[in-house]
């Protein structure tokens, strides 16, 4: 059995993959100096630095750094590294967050960056969002609207994809909107033996493009359906998706955000319930085990969608994004997209504060109630760590946390492998 699920995990891992730094010839390694990269509150973290080439540490690197607080890195300095290494006294954190050293070396015109981000008692962050009164009335009523809208599926074969046991779908679905309906589209991929089968979800990290579907997991036996937010076909030409990633989809994220019931995120969210609608009426599902994954916009909606759905018998957000968005108001960072840092002062109104709220992933995180499975690390800029521990530290139900420190917004193959084992024996255990 542990040979079927690794080898199951090798095939998931290549459909769930972000993408990796690249590799430079000239390495700047930056690194705490407690070997978990974390820290009561009170004690003193160095930071050691090494520049190298060829593997050897490269001499007399002119370095300029950065130390300070996730997002708010005050002080400033530059030196040599004489024998291309130094150790740099980080300083220490009064209250529950991440302090981080940002390092970029200058050689030969060139400059080469590196960051590592020390945790101080991550486990005691509290959300800064508050929970709306009327959240749980909020999205149930928006539910219930979506209910009265009908599926209308419509699926098309895409021969070209279909393997030798799976067929390939590109499905059409009705979502609801404000004022009438839009459709949500993804791929869909379904064991072709006769049976039934358990289903996940993957829902999209940020942007707009084409999508693939997941055949490889649904070869081992598991209905999938990965889905696009933005109400179009995901399976045009790509430079189809750059027009409009420059045009009406460019900062989607911002789109109403003074109004709850018009801000464009009410519709993704109850277009992942939709796309589940779709799942557990298939006559080939096996009407218990459904999952939800994602990363970065992807993990948000993870959390987001089995919170919503109580069909959704797990999920796992790997760095969610939309975690703790109005930190930046309470003098730390917020998460991605970063609506209220302090260069969008035209968010800064009562209006889209409230608004951002309702669609907040911490407020989510606390109405879980399913076993979730959570990977993040503390070099992520994009989502940055004090915000996802905001939401991590607000889940209640069952869960498991795997940190992998060293990652910025990308994963490790290992990491993928963790997520997806524990998808995997979920919805395979019999």
């Amino acid at each position: 059995m542990k040979k079927i699920f690794l080898a199951l995990s090798l095939l998931f891992s290549a459909i769930i993959a972000f993408a990796q730094p690249a590799e430079k010839m000239i390495k700047v390694i930056v690194a705490p100096d407690h070997e978990d990269w974390t820290y009561k509150l009170g004690e003193k973290v160095s930071f050691s630095v090494m520049v190298l080439k060829n593997g050897n540490l490269l001499k007399n690197a002119k370095i300029v750094y950065q130390l300070g607080a996730e997002k708010f890195e005050t002080k400033k300095d530059s030196t040599v590294l004489k024998e291309g290494n130094l150790k740099i006294d980080g300083g220490t954190m009064t209250t529950a967050g991440f302090l981080r050293c940002t390092v970029i070396a200058k050689i030969d015109g060139k400059e080469y960056r590196n960051l590592a981000t020390a945790a101080f008692e991550p486990e005691k962050i509290q959300p800064a969002v508050e929970m709306p009164s009327d959240f749980v009335q909020f999205w149930d009523n928006a539910k219930a609207s979506l209910a009265k809208v009908p599926l209308d599926a419509k699926m098309t074969l895409l021969p070209e994809r279909c393997t030798e046991t799976v067929n390939v779908y590109h499905l059409n679905l009705q979502n609801f909107r404000e004022g009438g309906t839009v459709r949500l589209y993804g791929i869909l991929c379904v064991p072709k033996k006769e049976g039934k089968y358990p289903a996940l979800l993957r829902v999209p990290g940020a942007g707009i493009r084409a999508y693939q579907g997941d055949t490889k997991t649904a070869e081992r036996g598991i209905i999938t359906l990965e889905i696009g937010i933005h109400g179009i076909p995901v399976t045009m030409d790509a430079s189809v998706y750059a027009d409009l990633g420059a045009g009406w989809t460019n900062q989607y994220f911002t789109y109403n955000l003074d109004n709850r019931d018009l801000y464009y995120y009410k519709r993704v969210f109850l277009g992942c319930v939709r796309a589940n609608d779709f799942l557990v009426n298939m006559p080939q599902f096996d009407g218990t085990n459904l999952a939800v994954t994602g990363g970065s916009q992807g993990g948000a909606l993870s959390i987001v969608t089995a919170a919503l759905d109580p069909r959704v018998r797990w999920t796992a957000p790997t760095y969610p994004a939309m975690s703790d968005m109005v930190g930046y108001l309470k003098g730390r960072a917020g998460g991605w997209p970063h609506i209220f840092d302090k260069n969008n002062p035209h968010h800064h109104t009562e209006a889209k504060i409230k608004t951002a709220a309702y669609f907040d992933v911490v407020n989510f995180a606390k109405q879980l109630k399913v076993p979730c499975f959570y990977s993040m690390g503390f070099n992520d800029e994009t989502c940055p760590p004090t915000s996802m521990w905001a939401a991590y530290n607000s889940i209640s139900s069952p869960k498991e946390l795997k940190l992998y420190q060293e990652t910025g917004h990308w994963t490790y193959p290992e990491e993928n492998e963790a997520v997806a084992n524990w998808l995997l024996e979920k919805l395979l255990a019999k």
